[in-house]
């Protein structure tokens, strides 16, 4: 089924609206790295607890993953311009009342916003590149570009945010966003043509229920766990919710016409694995960036600069892999940076799981490169190979579906192996001891990642399969 493009017969320069998706993610991911980097001093500020850090980050994951779906199933309906257009305005509110929040609970209700606004932007941003760039090379070189403004805000956000901390107090990392959000509305508004494929779709409210209840009860669990004890009878009813609301969500989405999860898309063995992909990259790797900064300063007592210049190793390498990614799997076929980069992930972490035993910054700096390089190699080919595996009607519900994946892991890796870091924290003061559990089931993770990228993943599965 074609595309129905609106309004704008004559389509700008591709160029431009590539710009325009890259500074949408840049925006998102600065918001999460500096986000990250400042726990301590938010946490000093507000006098808040760790299981208070993990919801500040979490919320946001946790609202992000949960609508991604609905989002891109909005982008495909409504128009991918208008939801894009959207998020980004959302996200601009939700930054401006976490620059102003008084208190814990103010700055967790703004983190959800602006995570609101993430979800919408980021899957209708890989759909409407889905869309400007048919050609499949042209395609998975605009996405390693795409994918790259990933690593560029993780060397921007944190090094820049790391200065204004120090300088300004941490409220002024929020702030800084918001000028970048106003030039990308106005690009969007100007430069980017709408494109949707409404056609005998539309939504599946009680499925999005469903799926929100069950992520979010898992999340619950498992962030308030070790405060309630995991046989708690509020650690057991979540956990109940989340197996059982998943369940009635699968057997409703069997028997859907508009389902949330298009079970069809999931028997595409290529596409199912960029999704278990997805999750396992980030499981590891949002552990990683909540725990590793708050090891620098409330262990080492490195500055927030500080910690964010011990990062660089893992975003400068990440940000100059990633621009070669797209040649890399048009050249080789993406098999190969996928499943080299999940395996470059694991060994990292695991690497960093030796801190407890040896501290020193050489073998924390070769962990943190081989995060950097494995991410860059694996996020744009992973995207790529996930949006040629469908229909391009339903790129926006694939873009979903991934993003989807990747914030669960992402989710999931800074509530289980948070709480795995928790359970040795004693009597609020942290220390190395919960790091190597921690950083070992991450990197097991991304292990496992990896065989599942060289066992399903095709040389040729960046061509788009036959309508």
């Amino acid at each position: 089924m074609s595309i129905a493009l609106t309004a704008r017969e004559t389509r700008p320069a591709s160029g431009l609206i590539l710009l325009t998706m890259s500074l949408g993610v840049l925006i998102a991911q600065i918001d999460t790295s500096v986000v990250n980097l400042a726990v301590k001093p938010i946490g000093t500020d507000l006098k808040a607890s760790v299981t208070e850090l993990q919801w500040i980050v979490d919320i946001y994951n946790f609202i992000y993953a949960s609508l991604l779906l609905t989002a891109g199933t909005l982008a495909d309906l409504y128009g991918r311009r208008r939801i894009f257009g959207l998020g980004i305005a959302l996200f601009t509110l939700g930054t401006v009342v976490c620059g102003l929040a008084p208190n814990v609970s103010t700055l967790v209700a703004g983190r959800a916003v602006a995570g609101l606004g993430a979800a919408l932007e980021v899957p209708a941003s890989l759909a409407i590149l889905a869309v400007a760039y048919p050609d499949t090379k042209e395609r998975t070189r605009a996405l390693g570009i795409w994918a790259s403004c990933y690593g560029i805000a993780i060397v921007i956000g944190p090094t820049a945010g790391g200065a204004l901390v120090d300088a300004c107090g941490w409220r002024s990392i929020f702030l800084l966003i918001i000028p970048f959000c106003v030039v990308t509305l106005f690009l969007v508004l100007n430069v980017v043509p709408e494109s949707s494929n409404p056609q005998g779709r539309r939504l599946d409210l009680p499925g999005q229920v469903l799926a929100i209840a069950s992520h979010g009860s898992l999340s619950l669990a498992a962030i308030e766990g070790p405060r309630w004890g995991w046989t708690s009878t509020g650690s057991v009813v979540a956990f109940s919710l989340s197996v059982v609301a998943a369940a009635m969500f699968l057997r409703r989405q069997a028997g859907a016409v508009d389902a949330v999860l298009p079970l069809p898309m999931l028997r595409h063995r290529v596409f199912a694995a960029c999704l278990v992909v997805a999750i396992a990259m980030n499981f590891g790797a949002y552990a990683m960036l909540f725990l590793t900064p708050l090891y620098f300063q409330a262990v080492r007592g490195t500055s927030t600069l500080g910690a964010a210049v011990a990062l660089l190793p893992m975003s400068l390498s990440y940000a100059a892999t990633a621009q070669l990614s797209g040649r890399i799997a048009n050249k080789l076929g993406p098999r190969v940076p996928m499943t080299a980069g999940m395996a470059l992930m694991g060994l990292g972490l695991l690497i960093l799981a030796l801190i407890p035993f040896n501290d020193s910054l050489a073998l924390i700096a070769s962990g943190l490169l081989a995060m950097g390089c494995g991410l860059g190699l694996n996020v744009g080919p992973m995207n790529a190979v996930a949006v040629a595996n469908v229909p391009a009607a339903r790129s926006g519900t694939a873009s979903g579906l991934v993003n989807t994946a990747r914030m669960i892991g992402a989710t999931l890796g800074v509530a289980v192996l948070g709480a795995v870091f928790a359970m040795h924290v004693a009597e609020g003061v942290i220390g190395t001891r919960g790091l190597a559990p921690a950083y070992l089931g991450g990197g097991i993770g991304e292990l496992i990642g990896a065989a599942v990228a060289f066992a399903f993943i095709r040389n040729d599965s960046l061509r788009r399969p036959a309508q």
